[in-house]
């Protein structure tokens, strides 16, 4: 979809700084973004020019300096923290680079964990997270716990329990990052394919530039600013 689709997400003159000493550190400065539905963004840049902070920022996760964050439209700046969590519940999901699973809980748990605290009966939400793993093509993996997965298995599962609510939004922060390339390479595909399924809109920050190319545009930070590649 292109820019006919309505904005799923918009950054508005975000800035993001940190003292250093006597000196302020501008992270991001006067940035502005629009994820539209059903588009993917990948987010190159190198390390250290803001990518997680635009991120956390995008999730609700940590708050702007200055200028709005807009979820679905709903501008979040100023929202209590209660009602941030919500939106970031129901219509956020975050994929780290580390697949943060619940040791203790099976795959097929840790997938219905989320939708199980948002009130989805119990019976729906493993219905939906067998879906997922099938999708994911771990199905057969269900009963496992995260240390008897390998770590495309392990991030495969964080991806679809990212995915379990039915986000409106996905944010990877270098999903792939810790993978061999072949498996990240697998992993992207899931990711990519889940995506375009589900109509999902998707920022994907990562370094790998075939990854990259899978997305519909490529954004870089310069200069705290999001420019287009």
């Amino acid at each position: 979809m292109g820019t006919g689709s309505h904005p799923v997400l918009q950054l508005s003159g975000v800035g993001r700084h940190f003292l250093q000493g006597e000196n302020q550190i501008s992270i991001l400065d006067g940035a502005d973004f629009t994820l539209h539905a059903g588009e993917t963004v990948a987010l190159v840049a190198p390390s250290g020019t803001g990518k997680s902070t635009l991120l956390h920022l995008a999730g609700l996760l940590e708050h702007p300096d200055e200028g709005d964050v807009l979820v679905n439209g709903v501008s979040c700046a100023g929202l209590p923290d209660d009602r941030r969590t919500a939106i970031r519940r129901s219509e956020i999901g975050f994929v780290y680079q580390f697949h943060h699973l619940l040791p203790e809980f099976s795959a097929l748990e840790n997938i219905m964990m989320p939708q199980l605290i948002s009130g989805l009966p119990k019976a729906d939400a493993r219905e939906r997270a067998e879906q997922l793993l099938d999708y994911m093509r771990i199905g057969h993996r269900a009963d496992h716990r995260p240390a008897e997965l390998s770590g495309g298995e392990q991030q495969r599962v964080a991806i679809a329990r990212a995915v379990a609510n039915a986000p409106l939004v996905l944010l990877a922060d270098e999903p792939t990052g810790n993978l061999d390339p072949e498996t990240a390479g697998y992993v992207f595909e899931a990711l990519d394919a889940l995506v375009r399924q589900s109509g999902l809109s998707a920022v994907i920050a990562t370094h790998n530039h075939d990854l990259a190319s899978l997305m519909n545009r490529r954004v870089t930070l310069h200069d705290g600013k999001v420019v287009e590649v």
